[in-house]
C-alpha cells in the first residue's frame, strides 16, 4: 500500500454516538463477525449498538480469525450464517477473485469520491485503518528496541518475542532486518532468492518466538513477562497503555493497512447488510472509533472532526508513518496462499 495514500487524509475525531443498553438478537437481525477483543469492543460500541438503536435491526455479534477458508465453505456449502464480515485487505482481494464475496453496489453505501483513496475495492469497503507494529515493556527493558533490526537481536535484547503465526508482515520484517530497502521488500519477496532469504532470517530467531493468532494476545504477553518484545496490532498496545501497562510502541517498520467491510455471498439478509455498510461508513460513525482504539477512518469527511492530541497516537500520523512499510495488499492477494503454505511447512520442521 502506497504511504502516500495513507497520509492523503484520514485522522480520527471525537464524535459521540448514541448507544443501546441491551439488545436482544431477534430472528429478523443480522450477524456481523470481527476479530474480537479491544477492537470489535469498540466497534460494539460506537457502531453495532448504535446501529440497532437508529435501525431497529439487532446486531448479534461473533469472532474469527480472518480465515478465508471458512467464508469459502459456507458460500460453496450454501449455508451462508454470516452477514458481514471485517476482514483484511488481502483477504478482502482473495474472496472477491474466488467469488465468495459480494461485488458492491456503492449507491447503496457511500460515495466513493469520499472515501481513502485504495479503500473502495469491488469487493470491500474501508472501515478504518491499522498497523501492525512492535512493543515492549518499558519497566523491564530500560533501554529498549528502536528498530526492525533489534526485534531480530537476540544478543543485544536476549528472550522470547512473539509474532504473529502468519507470514503477513514476517517476512516484509525479516528482509527489511535483513538489510533490504523497504521500498524494495517486494520485489525481493517476489523472487523464489527472496523468500528463501526471509525464511533464513526467521530462522536466527525461531527457537525463541511466541506465536500469536488472536489480538488480544500480544498484550497478555507481554505484560504476564513471557515475551520481552511482541508484534501486534497498534491499537491493543494503545488500549493496554490506557489501562495502565507500561508499554511503548516502536513504530519503525510499522506495516499500515486497512480493515473492511465485506458481505459473503449468498447472505439472506443482503439488502440490511448493505443499510450496515452505509452506516457504519458516514463519517459520524466512523469518527467515533478512533477515541475508543486509535485506528484511523477512511472516510475522508471525518478528517474535519479530528483532534490533533488524538491524530498522534494513529498509524496514520505523519511522524509515525517515517519508516512505514509501504503494503503490497495486492502481492499477498497473488501470493498469500503459496507463501501461508510454505510458513506452515517451515513452522512443522
Amino acid at each position: 500500500m502506497n504511504k502516500k495514500l495513507l497520509t492523503t487524509g484520514f485522522i480520527a475525531a471525537v464524535a459521540t454516538a448514541g448507544v443501546l443498553a441491551s439488545v436482544a438478537y431477534a430472528a429478523d437481525g443480522i450477524t456481523v463477525v470481527s476479530w474480537g477483543g479491544a477492537y470489535q469492543k469498540a466497534q460494539h460500541d460506537t457502531i453495532f449498538e448504535p446501529y440497532t438503536a437508529k435501525s431497529g435491526t439487532a446486531v448479534k455479534e461473533e469472532e474469527y480469525n480472518g480465515e478465508v477458508a471458512k467464508i469459502r465453505a459456507m458460500v460453496e456449502s450454501g449455508t451462508v450464517s454470516w452477514d458481514v464480515i471485517s476482514v483484511d485487505t488481502q483477504t478482502a482481494l482473495q474472496g472477491c477473485d474466488e467469488g465468495v464475496l459480494e461485488t458492491l453496489d456503492y449507491s447503496k453505501v457511500i460515495d466513493k469520491a469520499k472515501v481513502l483513496p485504495g479503500a473502495a475495492l469491488d469487493c470491500a469497503i474501508g472501515s478504518d485503518v491499522y498497523a501492525t507494529v512492535f512493543a515492549y515493556d518499558t519497566s523491564k527493558l530500560k533501554d529498549g528496541p528502536t528498530s526492525i533490526k533489534d526485534l531480530f537481536d537476540l544478543a543485544k535484547f536476549p528472550g522470547k518475542r512473539a509474532l504473529q503465526k502468519n507470514p503477513f508482515v514476517n517476512l516484509e520484517w525479516a528482509l527489511i532486518a535483513d538489510g533490504v530497502d523497504p521500498n524494495e521488500v517486494y520485489n525481493v519477496l517476489g523472487t523464489p532468492e527472496g523468500v528463501d532469504r526471509a525464511f533464513k532470517k526467521l530462522d536466527t530467531i525461531k527457537k525463541d518466538v511466541v506465536w500469536w493468532e488472536a489480538g488480544a494476545q500480544p498484550p497478555q504477553l507481554l505484560a504476564d513477562g513471557e515475551v520481552v518484545m511482541t508484534s501486534a496490532w497498534n491499537g491493543r498496545i494503545a488500549n493496554a497503555i490506557k489501562e495502565g501497562k507500561t508499554f511503548k510502541i516502536v513504530w519503525d517498520g510499522e506495516a499500515p493497512d486497512l480493515d473492511m467491510w465485506a458481505i459473503p455471498k449468498g447472505t439472506p439478509n443482503l439488502d440490511k447488510s448493505y443499510e450496515f455498510l452505509a452506516f457504519a461508513s458516514s463519517a459520524e460513525v466512523q469518527s467515533a472509533l478512533a477515541p475508543h482504539i486509535p485506528y484511523g477512518p477512511t472516510n475522508l469527511d471525518a478528517v474535519a472532526l479530528v483532534d490533533p492530541e488524538l491524530a498522534k497516537s494513529l498509524p496514520t500520523h505523519p511522524d509515525n508513518l517515517k519508516a512505514a512499510i509501504p503494503l503490497n495488499p495486492q502481492f499477498w492477494g497473488d501470493n498469500g496462499e503459496e507463501l501461508r503454505a510454505r510458513f506452515n511447512t517451515w513452522l512443522a520442521q
